[in-house]
């Protein structure tokens, strides 16, 4: 093999092996350029979830904060309710003891009142000997009624007539002189007691009221619930 074919032949094997280069580095662009695609779609999808988890997590804060304070603004608002109910009963409660200063400043019928509430007294406490207090002011309604009522009660009872002593020394306390009054007062009724002070009926009007309003207080709550609820 002369010169000449020598050459041709390592001319020929030079060609084979630049185009396996360009063939291999060709390839290799591709496969580097597939592998950043993926690499930056896996990058892209990654903060792409970040993102969507951090807007997940500030949108369960935001709507606990509403929760929060919608639930603030309901206590607030049931509270105002019934504070309005509360401050209703009260007034219907002073307006129930006003009209009882009245009852009481209408001496015949006070005293009636007077006996049954001895009389009541006496059937609870159910003592032969029972002390008496009464307002200072209430005793010449007080002394009048008392034979009646304790024959009343040992009628009802089928007792002997029971011994009542009016407590001279102790009183109840008078009236309110006025609504801004502070301290003890008392609309006008009896305490009832058996001779040792351990046990004590306390039959006054502001008690009556009292067990009244308890007693019905369910059924005031209703009505006014109710009523603050139709649709206006």
């Amino acid at each position: 093999m002369n010169d000449a074919d020598v050459g041709k032949q390592v001319q020929q094997m030079v060609r084979f092996i630049q185009q396996e280069a360009e063939e291999k580095a060709s390839e290799i662009s591709v496969n580097a350029e597939e592998e950043f695609n993926i690499e930056k779609l896996q990058l892209v999808e990654s903060e792409k979830k970040k993102i969507k988890q951090d807007y997940e997590r500030k949108q369960k804060q935001v709507d606990v904060r509403r929760k929060i304070e919608y639930s603030m603004e309901l206590n607030a608002a049931r509270i105002k309710v019934l504070q309005a109910q509360d401050d209703i009963v009260w007034e219907m409660k002073e307006s129930a003891c006003k009209a009882l200063l009245r009852v009481t400043k209408d001496t015949n019928v006070y005293r009636k009142i007077l006996k049954s509430l001895i009389v009541q007294g006496l059937l609870r406490l159910r003592e032969p000997s029972v002390v008496l207090r009464c307002r200072e002011a209430d005793r010449v309604h007080v002394e009048p009624v008392l034979e009646a009522a304790k024959k009343e009660y040992a009628e009802k009872s089928k007792v002997n007539i029971p011994k009542i002593m009016i407590d001279g020394k102790v009183h109840l306390p008078p009236q309110k002189t006025s609504d801004a009054a502070h301290g003890p007062s008392c609309w006008g009724g009896v305490v009832l007691a058996s001779q040792d002070g351990k046990i004590v009926c306390d039959n006054t009007l502001d008690a009556r009221v009292d067990v009244s309003f308890r007693q019905k207080l369910p059924e005031i709550r209703k009505k006014l619930y109710t009523k603050q609820q139709a649709p206006q």
